[in-house]
């Protein structure tokens, strides 16, 4: 009788030890504009997602190369979410039921620089017509970043689009003509006009534009929710909707835009988010 009960408790123990769900980030805290990686471990689940409360954001989980049962999603944290606990609300579907778990990021304020920037008054101080143009030109962005291919579009590691020095990191504080005008979005890359400019990995061109303060520029959709931008362009080599491969030269450097020279701008979405372009590259190259 000992002995069945014994027997009869080990099968519960095992049972339930099957039954769990694992739930962790590959860093229990990052600085704002870092992307984290949440991965979930369970057995026999479908449809995993979940949910950033603080900014609304819905993201779907998807399965890690190699490893059965394992699961990850990318989630950002906005350049704005400083010093913040994020509460991520996971839900799953398992033996018809759905469930949930939750768990929290730290997200602490990041060592960004500040910078001031001599440019064109007119670059900064916006007409009617401009302010419409340029209202029309994000709301076009936020319109891709906001649209979400489910496949992976890339097979091999990410590269940077250009090989040379970075004259302006991701994150440093804007001030331009004396005015603060929010944060560097991306990094920039010394780029002399004509200098060839490459994918960071395979994707599909969803935008090739010359915006007022992007200038030329181009958008690539990797895939779930990843996106890569190119600006101030002098030639697109590469058309809407065309397929592109990792290392393909899609554009020549220039100065379009509100610039003081020339350059290139490399920033990435994940998302819809903004996020720091080489930290994701980093995250994404690790998974």
């Amino acid at each position: 009788m000992i002995k069945k009960s014994i027997l009869l408790t080990l099968v519960i123990f095992i049972n339930l030890f099957a039954n769990q769900t694992k739930l962790y980030f590959n860093k229990n805290s990052i600085s704002n504009a870092q992307t984290a990686v949440l991965y979930l471990e369970a057995k026999d689940i479908t449809n995993p997602k979940l949910t950033i409360l603080e900014n609304k954001i819905n993201i779907n989980f998807h399965k890690l190369n190699g490893k059965k049962n394992i699961y990850y999603a990318l989630v950002p944290s906005s350049y704005y979410d400083i010093n913040k606990k994020l509460k991520i609300i996971v839900s799953y579907t398992k033996n018809n039921k759905k469930l949930f778990d939750s768990i929290y990021l730290n997200v602490k304020e990041g060592t960004y620089k500040s910078e001031i920037i001599k440019v064109k008054s007119s670059k900064v101080t916006l007409n009617k017509r401009t302010k419409k143009r340029t209202k029309t030109e994000y709301s076009n962005a936020m319109k891709i970043y906001h649209t979400f291919t489910p496949k992976k579009l890339w097979k091999d590691k990410f590269i940077l689009p250009l090989n040379s020095p970075i004259t302006s990191a991701f994150g440093t504080k804007r001030v331009y003509n004396n005015t603060l005008k929010g944060y560097h979005s991306g990094t920039d890359f010394k780029a002399k006009v004509g200098t060839k400019i490459i994918a960071a990995n395979d994707g599909i061109v969803v935008l090739t534009k010359n915006r007022f303060y992007a200038g030329n520029s181009i958008i690539i959709d990797h895939g779930q929710g990843i996106y890569t931008c190119y600006y101030h362009l002098s030639k697109f080599l590469v058309t809407k909707n065309q397929r592109v491969k990792r290392g393909q030269v899609i554009a020549l450097s220039g100065k379009t835009g509100r610039v003081t020279g020339p350059h290139l701008h490399f920033s990435a979405r994940v998302n819809s988010v903004q996020v720091d372009p080489l930290q994701l590259i980093e995250i994404l190259n690790n998974l």
